[in-house]
């Protein structure tokens, strides 16, 4: 499981929000319901799509900032990477913003991919599905 040093990662990408600031419900690009989460999101969460991850999707992104509405495109700066696992392989998201986070901000986003994957570690167990290939391995930030 490989992933490209944080520097390699382009200044700015463009994406596309699935779930806004405060929502619960993960929307595919297509508009189907992906998921509904316990607890609200927050931070804007949705992909670039035109940055294919390992799962054949687009990369996931969080943006941070003010809500946005589903489906708003929202081309920012890359300011970091949150280092996630996933069914065994590299499932991680970049970090878009206007400004560079703070310190509270980087630690909002770490402690919502902590509870995150535990989350995810439970229904993988709910599901009869090992739950060992889901972790957060941390965050980058430039």
């Amino acid at each position: 499981m490989s992933r490209p040093p944080l520097s390699e990662l382009p200044d700015t990408a463009e994406a596309v929000v699935e779930v806004p600031r405060g929502g619960r419900v993960k929307r595919r690009l297509d508009g189907g319901v992906d998921y509904v989460s316990p607890f609200p999101s927050p931070f804007n969460y949705g992909a670039i799509p035109d940055r294919t991850a390992a799962d054949g999707e687009g990369v996931d992104a969080v943006i941070l900032g003010p809500r946005l509405p589903v489906g708003r495109r929202a081309r920012l700066p890359v300011r970091g990477r949150v280092r996630f696992v996933d069914g065994g392989g590299v499932d991680d998201k970049w970090v878009l913003a206007a400004a560079p986070p703070d310190a509270e901000e980087r630690r909002r986003v770490v402690r919502f991919f902590q509870r995150y994957a535990r989350v995810k570690r439970w229904l993988a167990r709910l599901r009869g599905r090992p739950a060992d290939g889901v972790r957060f391995e941390g965050a980058e930030w430039r």
